[in-house]
């Protein structure tokens, strides 16, 4: 089991996440702690009056929402409601929160069973609990306890399951789900669960759900007051409809709370590095030939996608690296200057120099789209056609470029 505790400002914010998704189907109540009714007889209004009044009985708490999820191994999606209630309780008990008024719902929106529980830091005295190391001294001991007492599979020393990308899993699909539900569900995940030390580089993840955060022009009034919208992107990679704020979702993912993250996922994100290295390295040392396509492939099936940035031209000019194992992004330079993309086109031209004649032949512009229709899967039709067309560009042509080589030294010869 893993615990993950989140505080907050908004009490209406934290239910409205939760009851949404009973709305939508993906969760249910299933108990509730310190409420006058049970779950099912409890409206909206009580739930939420509840918990605000005695919020207010100290006005100087400003963090006062306390959103716990309890997170089971996938192996254990038959866990009965009373056995749930039980967990729930007990972890309540002993982190300190027996006597707080509290909310628990049983969420179905993800890849393994989880409750969420919804309730406040402030006690019926008026006094704050303290949360400052509460998930390191408290959580994590009880979660180890609850583990051993209820016989659920423990956390620590589980081997990672193997990462198989399901690219339309969770993307945001306009026209066809209410856009702030869908956006705010992929950024619930992606913003809190990756690792990223820059907006291009959450963008970078954003993308793969169909979603991208925008800064505004320079001289907009988003960029004037530091701001940041979200938009929903369509098949082609277009903003599509109105975009939304971000200071209007849950989790406020505004510019001032994301570079606090941008800091710390710096260094949390460090020892990803080495495994993108390994990849890379091992895919050019075992293959006498790699283009970029088959090295997109060869990463795609080890968890990391290798998104190519382009300009107006079709002309590569950016690598960024989402390994989905560790949930880490790097922009290719932070990897190291031979991981840019300026590095890794130097690498594929070399491997394409040592090519024999008869193997340079191979490469003829029928056998490169056959190249790239083996990987349709991890490129549109007009990504394929594009970066066809940059790879038969003159100036990316080896042979070219040594007729015009020889022709050069043959006009300088005969001028002296």
């Amino acid at each position: 089991m893993v615990a993950i505790i989140k505080t907050g400002h908004s009490i209406r914010g934290m239910l409205n996440y939760n009851e949404n998704k009973v709305k939508d189907g993906a969760a249910k109540i299933i108990g509730q702690h310190n409420y006058p009714l049970d779950a099912e007889r409890l409206t909206y209004q009580m739930k939420l009056t509840r918990l605000e009044r005695q919020a207010l009985l100290n006005e100087n708490v400003k963090r006062h929402t306390v959103h716990i999820s309890l997170n089971f191994d996938p192996s254990e999606t038959n866990l009965p409601k009373e056995k749930l209630l039980e967990i729930a309780e007990m972890y309540m008990d002993k982190i300190g929160f027996k006597e707080q008024p509290c909310l628990i719902y049983q969420h179905h929106d993800a890849g393994h069973p989880h409750l969420h529980i919804a309730t406040i830091n402030v006690q019926a005295n008026g006094k704050r609990i303290a949360m400052q190391n509460i998930g390191r001294d408290k959580s994590e001991p009880v979660r180890k306890e609850i583990e051993q007492t209820f016989n659920l599979v423990k956390a620590e020393g589980q081997k990672k399951k193997e990462y198989k990308p399901e690219p339309s899993k969770g993307r945001v699909d306009y026209g066809k789900t209410e856009t702030k539900k869908a956006i705010e569900n992929a950024l619930n995940f992606v913003v809190d669960n990756y690792r990223y030390a820059s907006l291009p580089e959450l963008n970078a993840v954003l993308k793969l759900y169909n979603i991208i955060a925008d800064k505004g022009t320079e001289n907009s009034r988003v960029a004037k007051h530091n701001g940041l919208l979200f938009h929903a992107l369509d098949a082609q990679g277009n903003p599509i409809g109105v975009p939304i704020k971000a200071s209007s979702f849950y989790n406020k993912p505004t510019i001032k709370n994301l570079e606090k993250k941008f800091a710390i996922n710096e260094v949390q994100r460090t020892q990803s590095k080495g495994k993108i290295k390994m990849a890379i390295d091992l895919a050019f040392a075992r293959n006498n030939i790699i283009m970029l396509p088959q090295l997109m492939k060869l990463l795609k099936s080890q968890g990391i996608d290798m998104l190519l940035r382009q300009n107006a031209g079709n002309i590569v000019y950016g690598i960024t690296y989402v390994d989905h194992t560790s949930k880490s992004v790097f922009n290719g330079s932070a990897i190291g200057k031979e991981y840019s993309a300026k590095g890794l086109q130097d690498k594929c031209n070399l491997n394409r120099e040592k090519l024999t004649h008869e193997e340079q032949k191979f490469l003829s512009k029928e056998s490169l789209f056959n190249l790239l229709n083996d990987h349709k899967d991890l490129m549109s039709i007009s990504d394929m056609t594009n970066f066809l067309d940059v790879l038969m560009r003159v100036e990316n042509n080896y042979e070219y470029i040594a007729q015009d080589y020889k022709r050069r030294r043959k006009k300088r010869r005969r001028g002296i």
